[in-house]
This record gives structure tokens, C-alpha cells and sequence, in this order.
């Protein structure tokens, strides 16, 4: 049978309240999950580099932990196996504000902030040793070196890779959707399923998370080029800044 295309499916009735809906929790647990790995991956990434072994220690073995385990498999850890562990006044708050939303920001916040904190990692293994003595030789401590001269470095040199990884936790979030999270992916199905147009609702989920894709790509690249610091790191058009 011929395929008959209808694509004011995607306007009509609920479907576009359900596809804004839906990019609204989409972007909501992105950017809370993006916050939390940030955090988590810059404190792992400079505990991995430390000179003192314990720190090196715990921070090995949280980025081992996490990021070898599937994205799945913490969804449905942080959903079904942390709440009975919780304390009772915990447990009745999280059932009372949507208990898989944070659930989700949890499992993609720990998870990828594992990952960031490799990209942190190498972005300070990259900078000079030298710059590194310098700083200490200076009169600064090991954390007061982090602190104002290595993080803000490295931090500048990974823009790249971070924006790779945090354009990855995006397309990540779509995950959510196994645990009842009624984000982006979520609401395409659901269009899909009270129409029956399933071409025009999944093309309609595509193209809103390339539009956010490009976007989100877009202004890292501008970051990139603004903080680009001469000798370091190369413009985004290929030339010194």
C-alpha cells in the first residue's frame, strides 16, 4: 500500500502541546544533568591529575564505575534501586515532584560526568609541564595552581571535546523515555501512536534535535574562537588566534 503522507498530524489536535512539551523537558534535563556532570567531571578530572594518590584513587574509580556501566542500566538503577534506600522524608519528596524526571537527571549527570572528566583529564595533561612548574615555583600551592592557572587553562583547551560530549548528553536524554520521562523521543511516540503517522512524527523529533544540535554547536564554536589563547589553542577556522 501507498504511504499517505500527513504531515498537519504534527499541529493539529495535542500533537504540537505534546512536541513542546516535550523540548521543554528535553532541554530541562539536559541542562540540570549538563550541570552536574560539569561539576562532577571538573572535580574527577583534577583529582585524576592530582600528586596525591588517595584523591587519584577515588577519582579512578568513580570515572571507571560510571562510564563502563551502560546509560540504560544507571536509568533504571537510580529509578527502581536508589529510592528504598532513601530516608522516608526523602522518599515521599521525590515520589511528590516526579520522581523519574530526577531519576533521569541523576543517571545522565553521573554518567557523563565520568566522561567529561577524561576530556578534563587530557585537556590538563596537555598543557605544559613547564607552566605548571612555573605556577607552583611562584609561591602558589598545588590547589591554588589548579585553581587559577590550570582548570581555567585546561577548561579553555577542551571546549571541542566538551561540546561533543555535552551535544552526546543531549541525544543521551532520549534515554528517559524507558523510565516514563515524557521528554522529546517520548512525545514523538506518542504522537506516532494516537495518529498512526509514524514518518511524520519521528521526522519531526529529528529535526528538532538536529535544529538544537547545530545550535548548541554553533555557539560553542563562537566560545571557542573568543577564548582561543594564542600558542595553545588553534581558532576555529584553522588559524592561530
Amino acid at each position: 500500500m501507498k504511504y499517505q503522507f500527513n504531515w498537519s498530524v504534527l499541529w493539529s489536535g495535542q500533537s504540537g502541546q505534546w512536541l513542546l512539551s516535550g523540548l521543554i523537558l528535553t532541554l530541562e534535563l539536559s541542562v540540570l544533568a549538563w550541570l552536574m556532570a560539569v561539576v562532577l567531571g571538573t572535580v574527577a578530572g583534577a583529582f585524576r591529575t592530582a600528586p596525591w594518590k588517595p584523591l587519584r584513587a577515588v577519582a579512578t574509580f568513580y570515572v571507571e564505575f560510571f562510564r563502563n556501566v551502560p546509560l540504560l542500566v544507571w536509568m533504571f538503577f537510580w529509578y527502581f534501586g536508589v529510592p528504598p534506600l532513601l530516608p522516608r522524608a526523602l522518599q515521599d519528596w521525590v515520589f511528590a515532584h516526579s520522581l523519574e524526571f530526577w531519576a533521569a537527571v541523576c543517571a545522565l549527570g553521573v554518567y557523563s560526568g565520568a566522561r567529561f572528566s577524561e576530556v578534563l583529564r587530557s585537556g590538563i595533561q596537555s598543557i605544559p609541564r613547564t607552566l605548571i612548574e612555573a605556577s607552583v615555583a611562584s609561591g602558589l600551592t598545588v590547589a591554588q595552581a589548579y585553581r587559577h592557572v590550570i582548570l581555567p587553562i585546561a577548561l579553555r583547551l577542551i571546549i571541542p571535546p566538551a561540546t561533543s560530549e555535552s551535544l552526546n548528553l543531549l541525544k543521551n536524554s532520549s534515554v528517559a523515555l524507558t523510565i516514563s520521562v515524557a521528554e522529546l523521543t517520548f512525545q514523538t511516540r506518542q504522537i506516532e501512536t494516537y495518529t498512526a503517522k509514524a514518518i511524520e512524527a519521528l521526522t519531526a523529533g529529528t529535526l528538532v534535535y538536529l535544529v538544537l544540535c547545530v545550535t548548541i554547536a554553533s555557539i560553542m564554536g563562537w566560545v571557542e574562537r573568543r577564548t582561543a589563547i594564542p600558542g595553545l589553542i588553534t581558532g576555529g577556522r584553522g588559524e592561530s588566534r
